[in-house]
């Protein structure tokens, strides 16, 4: 059976549950995934020749193949572009400027991203924007904006600033609001003797950055974490610290499907935060142990997400990224399952028979609830995926392996 009679067979079991296949591939191709630069080159930037991680950042894995420069990282991204469908952005951080000659992180301005905007502008994407606040001297001591030191958190302030004059414009520039998220890795390898006055400075430096300007054609998010290396004991911009900042000043909040205890469910926080926010931002990533940020799996994690997402109506509320460098495999091959897993899940999300499941749960009839959850796994939703790929003309199943396979064979395996 070809792909086109599997998905009309499947169209037709999908309608007898409520469910029109053609509109949810109309609304899930809408919907954006921002994909992270930084799986391309090992967070690594190309800010300097001699850059190495720091701030509780590490990559496992020397792949070969590794992109050494924006233009190959372009090229690559590419090629993963290529074998993606749906809608897509691009997430940048600050290291990945392009300069003749060293620039000051507090000092970067948007012609250093011009190359970045034309090209997205060429590629159809819309851009996303982080500050850089690790792999820094002034970042040595894990400290950034919650540092003692006033010069040095007018430093990190004034990065931040130059950030948002960067997003604004990208935004402006490409007629799409970009999102500027804020993580710092401010922290405490061991126990502080004080976790107040270190959060009451970030606080002050969130502040002067937010209050700095008004944002009109970007959005400021802010992310928290559970902990780090470096900062065992104590994270200054931890996830309740940044769940009352964001409520508080009405800014997006970025929860990271890693940065939490290994057992709590991050797709339950979703509802809660859009109860007091109007937007959030998501980091989807694999923790296998902590915040290990392995490559995003079909699995009943990232399911569960997407099922959020499309239960309390968020797919407009919900700004999606993607977080993980993983250098054991090959990095494009790793951009593109992550990628391709979750707008899977959200495929999966959104073909349930939400209809008949909000009128069994209406009636508290809690046994057809959780049948209907049940027969809904069984539904052929691989057919539609099919289908959906090649109307897209994107390979719909493992075949994108052959593509990556040949890149592989002709340009990575020359890079030294």
């Amino acid at each position: 059976m070809n792909i086109k009679d599997a998905y009309g067979i499947a169209r037709e079991r999908y309608a007898e549950n409520g469910v029109d296949t053609e509109q949810v591939l109309r609304e899930l191709d809408d919907v954006p995934i921002s994909i992270q630069c930084w799986q391309g080159d090992d967070v690594l930037g190309f800010e300097s020749p001699e850059a190495s991680l720091t701030g509780g950042i590490q990559t496992t894995g020397n792949y070969p193949g590794r992109a050494r420069n924006v233009r190959e990282l372009r090229s690559d991204l590419e090629v993963a572009f290529s074998l993606i469908p749906g809608a897509k952005r691009l997430n940048l951080h600050a290291i990945y400027l392009e300069a003749d000659t060293p620039v000051e992180r507090d000092r970067i301005e948007p012609r250093h991203f011009q190359g970045w905007i034309d090209w997205a502008r060429e590629h159809g994407l819309g851009l996303d924007f982080n500050p850089t606040c690790f792999s820094h001297p002034k970042s040595a001591q894990n400290l950034t904006l919650s540092h003692p030191d006033e010069e040095i958190r007018k430093f990190w302030i004034d990065h931040c600033l130059a950030c948002r004059r960067i997003s604004e414009y990208m935004g402006e520039q490409l007629k799409t609001p970009a999102i500027m998220n804020i993580w710092v890795p401010d922290g405490y390898k061991d126990t502080p003797a004080e976790r107040l006055e270190p959060r009451k400075r970030l606080i002050a430096s969130l502040d002067a950055i937010l209050g700095a300007m008004e944002g009109k054609h970007h959005k400021v998010a802010v992310e928290g974490k559970l902990f780090g290396i470096g900062a065992e004991s104590c994270t200054v911009g931890s996830n309740e610290f940044y769940m009352a900042y964001a409520a508080t000043r009405k800014t997006l909040l970025c929860l990271d499907a890693g940065h939490f205890h290994p057992t709590e469910s991050v797709a339950d926080k979703i509802s809660t935060s859009l109860c007091f926010l109007n937007e959030i931002l998501l980091h989807v990533s694999r923790p296998v142990r902590w915040d290990s940020d392995h490559v995003v799996l079909f699995d009943d994690a990232t399911i569960a997400i997407a099922q959020e997402i499309v239960r309390c109506d968020g797919l407009k509320r919900v700004n999606v990224g993607l977080d993980f460098f993983d250098a054991s495999i090959n990095r494009i091959a790793a951009w593109v399952i992550g990628t391709r897993n979750f707008r899977k899940a959200l495929l999966f999300a959104m073909l349930e028979p939400r209809k008949a499941l909000m009128e069994a749960e209406g009636q508290f009839d809690y046994t057809a609830r959780l049948a209907l959850m049940e027969e809904a796994k069984s539904l052929p939703w691989t057919a539609v995926w099919e289908y959906y790929c090649a109307s897209k003309n994107v390979a719909t199943g493992s075949e994108w392996l052959n593509s990556v396979r040949k890149y592989e064979a002709d340009v990575l395996s020359i890079r030294h």
